[in-house]
C-alpha cells in the first residue's frame, strides 16, 4: 500500500522541575539551599530515511510523545534529560500546517529538522539564594513541551518524471532505463503507485526518475488516480510526456497531448511551464499507413518541444532517450526545496506586538486572567512562601495584568482567578 498524505500528534517532553532542598550534613552549620535543576524535555526530531518511499509507516501509529525530563535532587543533583524522539521519513516529505496547509519545512533541505523543543528544566532554590533571602523556599518549575497536530506530505525527490495516459508504456520505460521493478501489463491502472528508479549515465553519475501513474482527463478535479500523485511531478526538473503512437487502444496520440497539458495547466500552471520531452512509444506497432507520427512531429513542432520515438519492448533509441535527458538535466536549475511558509501564531503576537498575550474576562462575577506566560509563571511560584508571593506580585503588575485588571471595570474586593489560583483585588 502507498500512503503519501498523513496527519500525526507530535508532543515533546516538558521540563522537570527544580527542586527545593537544604545541604543538612553533620559538623557542617548553615550549609543553605542546594536545590538541584530539571532535566530539559526530550525534543521531536524528524531524520531522513533514504530507504523508505512511503509514508506507510505512520499507518498505524500516529502519536508520538518524546520523554519527559527528571525534577532536580537536592545535593544540586540535575535532574535527567528526557529522551528525543526520532521520526524517520522518506526524502521529500513536507512538514505542515493541517489548517492553513502552509509548509513549516522540507525534509529535502536538510537530514533531521527538530520540530517541538522539549521545555527548559526549572531552577532548583540555590539559585534564588540572596544576601537577603538566604531561605529560598521556592524553585522554578519546568516549562512545558511544545506539542502539535502536523500533515506529512511526500513529495517525491525525482529529477525526471514519466508522465501520460494509462497503458502508454511509462512503467515499461522505466524498467527498461532503470533499475526499477514496476508491475507491467496490458490493461488501464496497473501502476497503482508511483515507482522510482536511479538512471545510470556512466561514470558513477545518473539521475532518479518516476513513473507518475493515474492521469487521465479531469485527474486534477481528483478524477482516477492522479489528483492523488500529481504532487509527485512537483519536484521534477524535466518531464518526459509519453504517448501511444500506435493508438492501441483507440486514443488519439496528439489528443493525448493536449488532455495530459491541460491537466497540468490547471493543476499548477508553474508546473505546465516544466520542461518536457515528448516520447512517442510503441514505434514498433505503429500501421506504416498511418499519419500519426507526422501529425506528433507538427505537434512537437509547435509546442516547441524536442521529440523522440522509441519501443520500450524492443529497446529502440532508449538509450538516447537516456542520453537526451541526462543533456537536458545539466541546463536546468536543481531540484525545488520549498521554503517555510509558517509562523507560529506565538512568534507572530511577540514580533509584532513585542508583549505577552494575556486575556481578562469577566464571567460569574470572576476577573478571569488567562495567557500562556502567566501558565508557565505561576509554576514558579510558591504561593505558601511570602517573598515568592511578592515576588508575584511585582511581576504581574510589570506586565500590566493589574492596569488591565483595572481597565476591565474590576473593583476592590472583586475576585480575580488565575487558573484555579483565586484572590481579592485590593487597589
Amino acid at each position: 500500500m502507498f500512503i503519501d498524505k498523513i496527519k500525526i500528534f507530535v508532543k515533546a517532553g516538558n521540563g522537570g522541575d527544580g527542586a527545593v532542598a537544604f545541604h543538612r550534613e553533620k559538623y557542617v552549620s548553615a550549609g543553605g539551599p542546594d536545590g538541584g535543576d530539571g532535566g530539559r524535555g526530550g525534543n521531536i526530531i524528524f531524520r531522513v530515511d533514504e530507504g523508505a518511499n512511503t509514508l506507510l509507516a505512520f499507518r498505524y501509529k500516529r502519536k508520538f510523545v518524546a520523554e519527559n525530563g527528571e525534577n532536580g535532587k537536592g545535593g544540586k543533583k540535575h535532574g535527567k534529560n528526557g529522551a528525543d524522539v526520532i521520526i524517520s521519513v522518506p526524502p521529500g516529505t513536507l512538514i505542515k500546517d493541517p489548517d492553513s496547509g502552509r509548509i513549516i519545512f522540507d525534509m529535502a533541505g536538510a537530514d533531521e529538522y527538530v520540530l517541538c523543543k522539549g521545555g527548559r528544566g526549572g531552577w532548583g532554590n540555590r539559585h534564588f539564594a540572596t544576601p537577603t533571602r538566604q531561605i529560598p523556599r521556592f524553585a522554578k518549575s519546568g516549562t512545558k513541551g511544545e506539542e502539535r497536530e502536523v500533515l506529512l506530505e511526500l513529495k517525491m525527490l525525482a529529477e525526471v518524471g514519466l508522465i501520460g495516459f494509462p497503458n502508454v508504456g511509462k512503467s515499461s520505460i522505466l524498467a527498461e532505463i532503470s533499475s526499477a521493478k514496476p508491475k507491467v501489463a496490458n490493461y488501464h491502472f496497473t501502476t497503482l503507485s508511483p515507482n522510482l528508479g536511479v538512471v545510470s549515465i556512466g561514470e558513477g553519475k545518473g539521475f532518479l526518475a518516476a513513473d507518475i501513474p493515474g492521469l487521465i482527463e479531469g485527474a486534477a478535479d481528483g478524477l482516477g488516480l492522479g489528483h492523488a500523485f500529481l504532487r509527485h511531478v512537483d519536484r521534477c526538473r524535466l518531464l518526459l510526456h509519453v504517448v501511444d503512437i500506435a493508438g492501441t487502444d483507440g486514443r488519439d496520440p496528439i489528443d493525448d497531448i493536449d488532455k495530459i497539458d491541460n491537466e497540468l495547466m490547471r493543476y499548477s500552471p508553474e508546473l505546465a511551464t516544466r520542461p518536457q520531452i515528448m516520447v512517442a512509444n510503441k514505434i514498433d506497432s505503429l500501421d506504416p499507413e498511418s499519419d500519426a507520427l507526422e501529425r506528433f512531429k507538427v505537434k512537437c513542432r509547435e509546442l516547441g518541444r524536442e521529440y523522440i520515438t522509441i519501443s520500450a519492448y524492443t529497446g529502440e533509441n532508449l538509450e538516447e532517450l537516456v542520453a537526451m535527458a541526462a543533456k537536458a538535466l545539466r541546463d536546468l536549475p536543481p531540484l525545488t526545496v520549498y521554503e517555510s511558509e509558517y509562523v507560529p501564531e506565538e512568534e507572530a503576537i511577540l514580533s509584532s506586538a513585542g508583549a505577552k498575550e494575556t486575556t481578562v474576562r469577566r464571567e460569574n462575577e470572576k476577573y478571569i486572567v488567562e495567557g500562556e506566560w502567566l501558565y508557565n509563571f505561576m509554576g514558579q511560584i510558591n504561593f505558601s512562601d511570602y517573598e515568592s508571593l511578592n515576588f508575584f506580585q511585582r511581576v504581574l503588575a510589570k506586565n500590566g495584568v493589574f492596569d488591565m485588571l483595572r481597565d476591565a471595570g474590576i473593583e476592590e474586593g472583586d475576585t480575580v482567578n488565575m487558573y484555579d489560583f483565586e484572590f481579592e483585588f485590593v487597589y
